[in-house]
């Protein structure tokens, strides 16, 4: 398993080279990605509830768990505004979409998607969180409702008698370990899935699109280099017990399945592992952080709306002022809760340029390049993940 990093990365390349070569047809690796992509998904959902139950009755009798837990949902909330900051920033400074001539595409524009912009009101979403059949919520895969089941029957674990949460803690535990034998077997056809999801996806999509938005991308590559490469560091060197160098050495098999999956959920598995056995990280920090992060923790995207936002505000020579960019921050860190860590299109974005008045016909030229776009966001949201796990985790008891 040393190695499997570098096959995955080596795979990367050769699935992209033969998509790039055959175009279209490459879509016959992409029952390959398929399989393992399912395969990764039959272990995450019982893996989630699982690992969230033990992590929060682990961490439910220390008298640092109120800690932990503000800290955690005030790291995912506070980097993701900033993130959509940094995006405005950039934005506005190098200016991606002014002077862009579309008139070429234009019959790609459409409204359609403006009634999917709607966010659901503060105590929908609250109401929405709360699963009237737990049973149901597993079956659905509805991972907000499974997080807060499982974090208030962990908690209820904890405040057992000892040798009765311990006789309850003691199979959970157990029942982690074999889910990760599970992911170990998995994982060793994982450059095999990562072929066929590249090769698939270039074949698919290819890279002339982005001749079109060109600069759009680079800006967006650059903001993603500065997070996830200066901004995260930053915080992992001043505000955690663990040594730069050897968290982003860490990161870069997580890093590597995030690009490829282009799922902070499919990519889990492994970025616990790497958070555990790598970084040190106390079993129940990463149980409890690691699956709320892949949920609700997505920078990545924040800065992909914030961006988008202004490319189309000053595509469309629109001035946008303090109220608008309020509107941006606001709706991209909230609209984030409950923005499940799954690969495919987002339409969030649209209840992101609707807030801020800002016309959403030109979004289809973004929705062919999606999938490039998301396995770029998703290494870069696993990636504050793992920087909370390891900046909470010395409030952690357990922790060494």
């Amino acid at each position: 398993m040393r190695n499997i990093g570098v096959q995955i990365v080596i795979a990367m390349v050769i699935g992209t080279l033969v998509g790039a070569f055959m175009g279209e047809s490459a879509a016959i690796f992409a029952p390959l990605g398929t399989i393992f992509i399912h395969l990764i998904k039959m272990l995450v959902i019982p893996l989630v509830a699982i690992s969230i139950i033990a992590g929060a009755a682990g961490l439910g009798d220390s008298p640092s768990a109120g800690k932990i837990g503000v800290t955690t949902f005030g790291f995912f909330l506070g980097t993701s505004a900033l993130a959509v900051g940094l995006a405005l920033f950039m934005g506005e400074v190098f200016g991606p979409g002014r002077g862009l001539d579309l008139s070429s595409v234009e019959g790609m524009f459409s409204t359609k998607y403006a009634d999917q912009g709607a966010l659901p009101g503060f105590f929908d979403t609250i109401t929405g969180m709360i699963p009237t059949n737990v049973f149901q919520s597993l079956t659905d895969a509805n991972i907000l409702q499974i997080l807060v089941f499982c974090l208030f029957f962990g908690i209820a674990i904890s405040k057992l008698e000892k040798s009765k949460s311990a006789a309850v803690l003691s199979p959970l535990n157990a029942t982690i370990d074999a889910f990760i034998w599970m992911i170990h077997v998995v994982m060793r056809i994982a450059p095999l899935g990562v072929f066929g999801l590249m090769a698939d996806a270039v074949g698919t999509f290819g890279f002339s699109m982005l001749t079109l938005v060109m600069k759009l991308f680079i800006v967006y590559i650059v903001a993603i280099l500065i997070y996830g490469f200066v901004f995260y560091p930053l915080l992992v060197k001043f505000f955690s017990n663990t040594p730069v160098l050897a968290f982003m050495s860490a990161m870069k098999k997580p890093q590597a399945v995030a690009l490829s999956t282009a799922s902070s959920m499919a990519t889990l598995p492994v970025t616990i592992e790497t958070c555990e056995k790598e970084l040190g990280v106390a079993k129940s920090t990463a149980a409890f952080v690691l699956p709320l992060g892949a949920t609700i923790n997505m920078s990545g995207n924040a800065i992909y709306y914030g961006l988008v936002a202004i490319f189309f505000a000053q595509v469309f020579g629109m001035e946008l002022g303090m109220g608008e960019y309020i509107a941006i921050i606001l709706t991209a860190t909230i609209g984030a809760i409950g923005q499940a860590g799954v690969p495919g299109p987002t339409f969030l974005v649209v209840a992101v340029l609707i807030a801020a008045g800002i016309p959403i016909e030109g979004l289809p030229l973004l929705f062919a390049l999606d999938r490039i776009f998301d396995m770029i966001r998703t290494a870069l949201n696993i990636t504050g993940d793992a920087a909370c796990a390891v900046i909470v985790d010395k409030y952690n008891p357990e922790s060494a």
